[in-house]
């Protein structure tokens, strides 16, 4: 069950977006059924993604915000270093 069934979202009107205390969008959900989730660090950077296919990646990133770190549900990893 998707967030959009459990909090009987009506999709004639909108997709159901929400959104953290940062107005950075957490989640999406469209009238298909199509949905995706997104989580962020302190520092506003995106940690981590996840879709209705199944397909997520993640990051990790250094105090300056680079990015040092990725992972997909692909087998893909990648290491920065700056």
């Amino acid at each position: 069950m998707t967030k959009g069934q459990r909090l009987n979202h009506d999709f004639t009107k909108d997709s159901l977006k929400l959104y953290d205390t940062n107005g950075k969008l957490i989640y999406y959900e469209s009238s298909t059924g199509y949905w995706f989730k997104q989580e962020y660090d302190s520092n506003s950077n995106q940690t981590y993604c996840e879709d209705s296919s199944g397909y997520w990646y993640k990051r990790e990133y250094d105090t300056n915000g680079n990015e040092t770190y990725f992972e997909n549900s692909e087998g893909f990893v990648r290491h920065s270093i700056w």
